[in-house]
């Protein structure tokens, strides 16, 4: 168990520090009411639940890849790299620690924090990190104190709870005064897109795990045809990921989560605007061309995000 995380962790009940057992195993407060496990070395507040199908993915398959990941960070935080050093920052919804590693590789202190236990996998993808550290919690439940990070960002978590503002209203206290937060969530398409998207996923989030894996190969294996992975997947959603592997990832990725809401860039922008962010800017998509703008800007792109980010000026 680290010190330096250990500094930072609140029972997420009380909000009490936190010192370790006598055992070692196991977090408690001073009065002793309620112990967090720690397994593996990560302190453990939660239980997979609902979103155990992304304790399965990340563990299952291998998708990091440095230079995408890099370029992904960046584009979707709107944070520069060799601007980190020495920043804290938190990965709301680490998955199996890609992003995580970027920042901590700046030279940044993060915190990742994962409903499920694919916190496993991200440790040993920053083992070599030694000021990365991981926690398995609730981001409605953070186990710190409110202003404890100079920045945080979350991409492509937030909208697999039930509720997604609540989990941004959680997140978003977490950043210190002058702190920037970056949020990506699912786009909002045309309502015919919706509709099947929801009847396609009614089925797929009933099936056994192994099942719906065997489906999912069918659109991998369709996100390597040319012309029918830029034109059947904007009715259908398949990943068209050069990699076979990640498409297998980003589709199964798709239809497992029970949840899965998705938004639009008014909305977002009014919930930071609400928790006391400035200087909030819409993030631009990572791919060009004019092409892939125009069906952007139309919202006819499945799986596209809305993207912001911005600057906390008040607690």
């Amino acid at each position: 168990m680290n010190d330096a995380l250990l500094a930072l962790l609140r029972c997420p009940e009380t909000g009490l520090p936190l010192t370790l057992n006598g055992d070692t195993q196991s977090l408690a407060t001073k009065e002793g009411a309620v112990a967090y496990p720690i397994v593996g070395g990560i302190p453990r507040f939660t239980q997979s639940e609902h979103l155990s199908s992304f304790g399965r993915q990340w563990t299952r398959y291998e998708v990091a890849d440095d230079d995408e990941d890099r370029a992904t960070f960046q584009a979707k935080t709107g944070l520069v790299l060799d601007e980190l050093a020495g920043l804290r920052i938190l990965d709301a919804g680490c998955g199996g620690g890609r992003y995580a590693k970027v920042a901590g590789e700046a030279g940044a202190t993060v915190v990742g924090v994962d409903h499920t236990e694919a916190v496993e996998k991200a440790a040993s993808l920053c083992g070599h990190l030694p000021d990365v550290h991981f926690v398995q919690g609730d981001l409605k439940r953070l186990p710190f104190e409110p202003a404890t990070f100079d920045a945080a960002f979350s991409i492509g978590v937030m909208h697999h709870d039930a509720d997604t503002r609540k989990v941004f209203d959680a997140v978003a206290p977490m950043v210190k005064p002058g702190g920037r937060l970056s949020v990506w969530l699912y786009r909002r398409s045309q309502w015919w897109q919706e509709a099947i998207n929801d009847w396609l996923r009614s089925r797929t989030t009933t099936m056994p795990p192994e099942r719906l894996e065997r489906w999912c190969r069918w659109g991998a294996a369709l996100g390597g045809v040319p012309v029918l992975n830029q034109t059947l997947n904007k009715v259908v959603s398949f990943s068209n990921h050069p990699r076979y592997e990640n498409r297998l990832c980003d589709t199964f990725d798709w239809y497992a989560p029970q949840y899965q809401h998705h938004h639009r860039v008014d909305e977002l922008r009014g919930w930071f605007r609400e928790a006391g962010f400035e200087d909030i800017s819409v993030l631009p998509p990572e791919k060009e061309g004019r092409l892939y703008r125009w069906v952007y800007e139309r919202n006819l792109l499945i799986g596209s995000g809305v993207n912001v980010t911005g600057r906390r000026t008040r607690a």
